[in-house]
């Protein structure tokens, strides 16, 4: 392995040293290790780990088809620790197991298909549309309600003043 040029000094965070050779000789048999008796020695070489973080974390998706692939492998596994070495070797949790199955015992592949996250949509009422327009028609009805009684309100009391009696108001109703 060959150093690059550009590459961090030993103490940059996330490098790491591997040696170029494989050893030959142990540290008690006098020779250097990595090389034979009298060969130059190689300095180590300085790998530096990706430090590149993605945007944002992407939930993974699994088909029906492969959930149902795997469900099979998991249960054909007979010994001990072969379910173990399947998630290893598949990158899956016990729980996906879990969830799986109980997905398929509901109904075999439409179980199994991803669901869609978070809250569900509520059902549409087909009342709703005809609720809002006569709940704005009632509010409309009670400002015109509202201003009718203040027009009624100023009548009265500049019939008052005036001396002038109202229609359908006679002389001897006041005493």
């Amino acid at each position: 392995m060959i150093k690059q040029a550009g590459t961090p000094p030993a103490g940059a965070p996330g490098a790491t040293e591997e040696e170029a050779v494989e050893r030959s000789e142990t540290a008690d048999s006098g020779g250097t290790e990595g090389a034979p008796a009298g060969a130059p020695a190689i300095p180590p070489v300085l790998v530096v780990a990706d430090s590149e973080v993605p945007e944002k974390a992407r939930r993974r998706r699994f088909s029906a088809e492969y959930k149902m692939h795997i469900l099979e492998e998991a249960d054909a596994c007979s010994e001990p620790g072969e379910v173990g070495a399947l998630l290893r070797r598949e990158g899956l949790y016990s729980s996906h197991l879990v969830v799986w199955r109980r997905q398929r015992a509901e109904g075999t592949l439409e179980g199994l298909r991803p669901r869609k996250r978070g809250r569900k949509p509520q059902p549409i009422n087909p009342l709703a549309k005809k609720v809002a327009e006569l709940e704005r028609k009632n509010k409309r009805l009670e400002q015109r309600l509202k201003q009718a009684e203040i027009i009624i309100d100023v009548q009265k009391k500049v019939s008052q003043i005036l001396g002038v009696p109202l229609s359908g108001e006679s002389k001897g109703d006041d005493e």
